[in-house]
């Protein structure tokens, strides 16, 4: 995604009086290795700790005119700390990996220039000086710690990416839950994030002047890639694509990266339309974040993981626990994405509520993480697991018979289910598939928000 890619600076540093050539080749080495991990990267020649400051001036300047979000600080060797210390004040809002290089092996020999004589020098400066920073260092005859530094720097231009995001909300506070809410101020201090809300009525008014060429085409496309269990009415198809274009037209407007839609209380109750096909095509024709029930945090949530992974940050809801794992399902959609095979749809009813068109697609296994953010007051938080999703035969009471297989995956958590559920902060999680905790955690850490 052309919003995630990395930019970071690098600056390479080695003494003055060790073998130039040497230094030059380790920075230029250990630079390439970032490059390979498709990173913009700004740079500048290596800096040494020349007695007029000519070295430390020009990557001052050099980095000065380029755009970066984060400062790799790569120590070939040994350098007296001040000279590394003024250019990374000069850039001190910017989160900083301090790298430390290794020397090699020669006829059975060390030879080293001795590059964590500096970086432990500078350990805890950088800290005293209160740098958001990873440190990190090689060994000989180890591949250099790569992911590490890829976490950190992902998160970094995250962290900068998601101050200029928003949020659409139409309605507020579905089913007057609680732990959908937000404290706006402290949201967007701690994340940038905005949550902008806009009405029903303009949605509904915006929905019956849809052009009905371009209601035909949507159409006309969900029959050839949907695969429909039953017949669906037509004109309740016509319906849901007009009410999609309407909240389209909004968000490209307002520019937002997520939408929630006030569900039961809302679209359900007021309009008879439960709204899981539009969720659908706002996720899969629109690559917006889509989350029901106005929940503020779980959008969010998903704007973070969405940022660290590339993913559509899909996500779903507690069922039940049991001693290994717990079932996770929804009761409406989940994103083309995270569906095995086709997408597969049917129109079915819930209780009371009037029928719709509900997803009843197999979701994807294997491995995942699991996340979501809260917050108590100006304290937030992220709780933050990994496990692996299996499918589980299982119904949700009170569909008509026969009941659905509802996308759902049973996820076997890597730490105790006792000890994730006492964590639990919602009905909501998100979920992107691999391992996503190191850039997760060092998003967290820049951010000052706390893992649990």
């Amino acid at each position: 995604m052309k919003d995630n890619l990395i930019k970071t600076a690098f600056v390479g540093f080695g003494e003055i009086n060790s073998p130039q050539e040497l230094i030059r080749e380790m920075c230029l080495q250990a630079r390439e290795e970032v490059e390979s991990l498709g990173v913009e990267v700004a740079t500048t020649g290596h800096v040494t700790d020349d007695p007029e400051g000519k070295d430390v001036q020009r990557a001052i300047d050099d980095l000065s005119r380029q755009d970066f979000d984060s400062l790799i600080v790569c120590l070939a060797g040994w350098i007296p700390s001040h000279a590394v210390i003024s250019i990374t004040e000069a850039f001190k809002d910017k989160p900083m990996v301090l790298w430390g290089l290794a020397g090699k092996m020669e006829n059975g020999r060390v030879v080293t220039p001795a590059p964590q004589a500096g970086t432990t020098a500078l350990r805890k400066v950088f800290g005293d000086l209160g740098y958001k920073f990873r440190y990190v260092y090689n060994i000989i005859g180890k591949p250099s710690p790569l992911g590490t530094i890829q976490n950190f720097l992902l998160a970094a231009t995250a962290a900068k990416n998601l101050r200029s995001t928003k949020v659409g909300m139409m309605g507020f506070r579905d089913m007057k839950l609680y732990n959908t809410l937000y404290e706006g101020l402290s949201l967007k201090e701690k994340i940038g994030t905005e949550i902008e809300y806009f009405e029903m009525l303009e949605m509904f008014q915006l929905s019956q002047q849809a052009d009905t060429k371009e209601i035909a085409g949507i159409l006309k496309k969900m029959k050839t890639e949907w695969e429909f269990e039953q017949e669906a009415d037509e004109g309740f198809l016509k319906k849901g694509i007009a009410c999609y274009l309407a909240i389209k037209e909004i968000a490209e407007k307002n520019k937002f990266g997520a939408i929630s839609l006030k569900d039961v209380d809302g679209m359900k109750k007021i309009l008879d339309f439960p709204p899981a096909m539009i969720f659908m095509l706002l996720s899969d024709e629109m690559n917006l974040c889509t989350i029901p029930e106005n929940d503020a945090m779980g959008a969010v949530t998903q704007l973070v993981v969405k940022q660290l992974t590339g993913q559509s940050a899909a996500y779903l809801e507690f069922y039940e626990f049991f001693e290994n794992s717990v079932l996770m399902g929804v009761p409406d959609y989940v994103p083309a994405e995270v569906v095995e095979g086709k997408i597969k749809v049917k129109p079915a009813a819930f209780g009371n509520i009037g029928g719709g068109l509900l997803n009843i697609s197999t979701m994807k296994t294997g491995r995942l993480t699991l996340a979501r953010l809260s917050n108590t007051g100006n304290r937030y938080s992220m709780h933050i697991c990994t496990g692996e999703g299996k499918l589980k035969a299982w119904e949700e009471a009170g569909w008509d018979y026969p009941a659905p297989q509802l996308p759902s995956l049973d996820i076997h958590l890597d730490v105790p289910v006792d000890d994730f559920v006492q964590k639990i902060s919602g009905q909501h999680y998100i979920i992107a598939y691999g391992d996503h905790t190191g850039p997760l955690k060092d998003y967290c850490y820049l951010k000052n928000i706390e893992v649990v």
